[in-house]
């Protein structure tokens, strides 16, 4: 199994946009061999920002990468920079492959 998993800093207040943009998107991951789960995550709020990760399972990591590669990818990404002014930097990939 491995995990992909993108932190994101979202300016207080755009919370609810956040979340908004991820529910109306088609992420097309269904189409892609080797996806499992994908689940949006709201962390802890500081006094900058809210944090939350988007946490998609594969089957592998060469499934993962094969994805990132794709033209599913590509459509799902398509618009991916319009609302950068709700974002604090850039999101943050972190990947890990389960060992047991």
């Amino acid at each position: 199994m491995f995990i992909a998993m993108n932190r994101f800093k979202i300016k207080l207040g755009c919370e609810q946009e956040f979340i908004d943009i991820w529910k109306g998107r088609d992420s097309y991951l269904n189409e892609v061999p080797g996806f499992k789960t994908f689940n949006l995550l709201k962390g802890p709020t500081t006094e900058e920002y809210t944090l939350f990760s988007s946490h998609a399972t594969w089957e592998s990591k060469e499934a993962f990468e094969a994805w990132t590669k794709s033209e599913a990818f590509r459509k799902a990404h398509a618009n991916a920079g319009s609302r950068r002014d709700i974002y604090l930097g850039h999101p943050q990939l972190e990947c890990f492959e389960a060992v047991l």
